[in-house]
């Protein structure tokens, strides 16, 4: 005896699984500045301007919200590079103040110039592999 429930749905009624994406390929194209989908396009068109679309590919990448992480992460990091080795230096060496003000608001600004895009280009690359703000193709209400 066969019920109504054994009967198998059409194809039409199974949802299709998008296609993986690789969450650790897309964060590193996206420190390298490069488009998390092909890893060949140039992420930004500015500094810290993402591209609206891929200039190889052609992915949308307008959907991105970095908004705070990447500044917060660069700040993390930079932080947790610089004071250590200010203390360090200053323990072991003991030099003459102006030292200080020459190395340390330099290596800061250094980093942190060299870190934030980066930053920002590994957490867009997040999102696009997590199909967050819109990358996945759904539109958000």
């Amino acid at each position: 005896m066969s019920s109504v429930l054994d009967i198998d749905e059409p194809d039409i009624f199974q949802a299709t699984k998008p296609e993986s994406r690789s969450v650790w390929r897309a964060i590193r194209r996206g420190f390298m500045l490069k488009c998390p989908a092909c890893g060949e396009g140039k992420l930004f068109r500015a500094f810290l301007k993402v591209a609206d679309t891929c200039p190889h590919c052609g992915e949308e990448l307008f959907h991105h919200e970095a908004d705070d992480a990447p500044p917060y992460f660069t700040i993390l990091i930079v932080g947790h590079v610089v004071v250590p080795l200010m203390l360090a230096v200053e323990l072991e060496y003991l030099p003459p103040i102006w030292v200080h003000v020459a190395i340390w608001p330099t290596l800061t600004l250094g980093l942190s110039l060299f870190l934030l895009p980066r930053i920002k280009g590994a957490v867009v690359g997040l999102q696009w592999a997590a199909r967050m703000h819109g990358f996945g193709g759904e539109t958000e209400d």
